[in-house]
């Protein structure tokens, strides 16, 4: 049995899937940031501000789909370099080191800057995407 019955509505997905990991890859920055959600649990250096800074204002980008492909592709990069500089050294398997987040986030941003944005964005709805 096909599940063919989801085809037609792929791109809404992608939309729904950008504005989801976008709204949780944001508050990761504002935890940083503003302490919100919850307080974030180390002292804020020049690589964390960035990327406190990366995620709030491409998670907002994100969410609302402005930019999306180069937005998505910067932070992709970012959690890449999470990945790799805070998390593979500690084992190599995600589930082990901590680093699923930044490997899911990775490769969902990957794909949006592949992808697009979907039709519930403004980069679709301004004929940019």
């Amino acid at each position: 049995m096909q599940m063919t019955f989801l085809r037609g509505w792929a791109p809404h997905i992608l939309s729904i899937l950008r504005i989801l990991a976008a709204a949780t890859f944001l508050t990761h920055g504002t935890m940083k940031l503003f302490g919100w959600p919850a307080p974030f649990p180390y002292p804020l250096n020049g690589m964390l501000y960035t990327a406190a800074i990366l995620e709030v204002v491409g998670g907002l980008l994100l969410i609302v789909g402005l930019f999306s492909r180069p937005v998505a592709f910067i932070l992709a990069g970012e959690m890449a370099v999470a990945y790799f500089m805070g998390h593979a050294g500690q084992g190599f398997f995600p589930v082990l080191n901590g680093g699923e987040p930044a490997v899911l986030f990775c490769f969902i941003f990957l794909y949006i800057a592949a992808a697009g944005p979907g039709p519930w964005s403004v980069d679709a709805a301004t004929g940019r995407d």
